[in-house]
């Protein structure tokens, strides 16, 4: 499944959020493990990753339907909206669990940051559909 861009209006993308990829090849096709971005308030982390050419699994299409895009927000998490309670019991699902472990597709920028989340090497969708 695809990502489809949210519907919520996004600011200007003024907010620094620095992507750490522990398999930087796996998700860009390159060795570089650290992306600093610029999003804007009301863009998921999921969506700016995306954008961006950071391919953060997403299996359900980022409406919080399952945990692959399961990440930890290392600074910030003050930035991001709260988790919701749907959140919560899908977070719970996905391997690696943390007190920060979040899903990239609920993490909405609210403030300015700098915001920082490492992408988990082993958090990948085993059935991955392919466009035709």
């Amino acid at each position: 499944m695809h990502l489809k861009h949210s519907d919520r209006e996004h600011g200007p993308p003024v907010v620094p959020v620095t992507f750490i990829l522990e398999d930087p090849e796996g998700l860009t096709g390159s060795d570089k493990r650290e992306h600093t971005l610029m999003g804007g308030t009301g863009e998921s982390l999921l969506e700016l990753a995306m954008e961006h050419g950071i391919n953060i699994e997403h299996a359900c299409g980022g409406v919080c339907a399952c945990s692959t895009c399961h990440i930890y927000v290392e600074k910030g998490g003050e930035c991001l909206s709260e988790a919701t309670e749907a959140e919560e019991d899908r977070v719970e699902e996905a391997p690696g669990l943390q007190r920060n472990s979040r899903l990239s597709c609920q993490c909405v920028i609210e403030r300015n940051g700098p915001i920082q989340v490492r992408v988990p090497a082993w958090n990948r969708n085993a059935i991955k559909e392919v466009p035709h």
